[in-house]
């Protein structure tokens, strides 16, 4: 009797081993395609949130814009800019966290811009 039973625990062990092995293989293959899919943009958007200390999803926050509109950003900015105006008691470190989060994101749009047109410049021809 035991024999039997440890016979099954083992096939057991066999049985969900290989099932995690299959699961592990099928995730880092989808993480490597994840990874190529996000490519040159999603590198070049790394480097530059670590560069300038603030990540992208911050100064969507910061700014109060959820899609990388020219126009949205630059009324949030200029809004916000004013408002922190250090000379009508608003705060300077306030303020200079909208100027980054606006350099931030215009460099976004920037390498979002380069990546985009080589796409169009293909389908075009």
């Amino acid at each position: 009797m035991a024999k039997y039973l440890a016979q099954i625990v083992v096939m057991g062990m066999q049985v969900v081993g290989r099932a995690f092995t299959r699961a592990l293989r099928q995730e880092f293959a989808a993480s490597k395609v994840a990874a190529e899919a996000r490519g040159r943009a999603g590198t070049e958007s790394a480097a530059v949130s670590s560069l300038s200390g603030i990540s992208l999803q911050e100064a969507q926050q910061i700014l109060n814009v959820s899609k990388l509109t020219p126009e949205e950003i630059q009324k949030n900015y200029e809004h916000l800019f004013k408002v922190n105006d250090k000379g009508l008691g608003g705060s300077f470190y306030l303020q200079s966290k909208v100027v980054r989060a606006k350099e931030r994101l215009d460099q976004e749009m920037e390498i979002q811009s380069k990546t985009h047109k080589p796409k169009e410049e293909t389908t075009q021809t």
